[in-house]
């Protein structure tokens, strides 16, 4: 459950200005490890041409895991840590046209989005932690997978899946900390990088012309039972930034309770 503003710019766009990259191997550098992921890029081109102009610019870096649900995803992309208790919201390009071909299962990586609007998904990521097709699959038109986690990379999810979790309000009411406790909230100890999980950067490892050749993503058969809602347009407007501090004393901003990520 987050929010969302958009800029007046076209993702494909953004694509171009940025250093050209097919299909994508990519390292999540994280505080608790490196992870890999391959994206299907020739399977789900605009939702993979979509995250590569967000990397590729640096959006990222210093990108805050703000919310984990046990077993169920892992979830950043909308908020950068820009110290001394702040957070700033990603700034986010044009919303991209939903591709749901593969299914959610444990391991991919798919696209937050809106309630209500299947074509809605901007700069929100979030990799799914256990086998969530049952759920992800049909709703909202279903999540695009756009990859998957690689080699041994559940290994650093599963670190951050097993880490406590923290209510400071939506969208920061799951939010897994490090060497933090109950105790530190109630006394409302300073959050910083030394809790928070931090993804310092992402970057393309191989740019190779088919480097998802050797996968075998699992096909999103759900999808064709239902309708997809009919796609609306977004709201505009620039990113923010905010004090954790001021989360933990005055809960969520007005700004972040009028519009709602539809992941559920």
């Amino acid at each position: 459950m987050l929010d969302k503003t958009c800029l007046p710019i076209g993702v494909a766009m953004a694509a171009l200005l940025a250093p050209a990259a097919n299909a994508t191997i990519v390292q999540f550098q994280t505080v608790l490890g490196p992870f890999e992921v391959n994206l299907y890029d020739q399977s789900t081109p605009a939702t993979a041409a979509n995250f590569l102009a967000y990397v590729n610019a640096g959006a990222y870096d210093n990108a805050v895991v703000h919310r984990v649900v046990g077993g169920f995803v892992a979830q950043g992309g909308g908020y950068t840590y820009q110290g001394t208790e702040t957070l700033a919201s990603v700034v986010q390009n044009a919303a991209v046209v939903n591709e749901p071909r593969f299914s959610n299962v444990r391991g991919t990586i798919a696209m937050a989005k809106l309630s209500g609007n299947a074509n809605s998904a901007t700069n929100q990521w979030f990799i799914n932690l256990g086998d969530n097709s049952s759920n992800l699959d049909a709703q909202n038109g279903g999540f695009t997978v756009f990859g998957q986690v690689i080699g041994n990379g559940m290994d650093v999810l599963d670190a951050i899946n097993a880490l406590p979790r923290f209510d400071f309000s939506s969208p920061f009411d799951t939010m897994p900390l490090r060497d933090y406790t109950a105790q530190n909230a109630a006394n409302g100890v300073e959050i910083t990088d030394r809790h928070l999980v931090i993804v310092t950067a992402i970057v393309v490892l191989d740019a190779a012309a088919d480097t998802a050749a050797g996968l075998s993503p699992i096909p999103n058969t759900l999808i064709n039972q239902v309708t997809a809602p009919p796609a609306t347009s977004s709201g505009g407007g620039g990113g923010g930034a905010m004090g954790l501090g001021s989360l933990l004393l005055l809960g969520l901003l007005g700004a972040l309770r009028r519009r709602r990520w539809d992941l559920a």
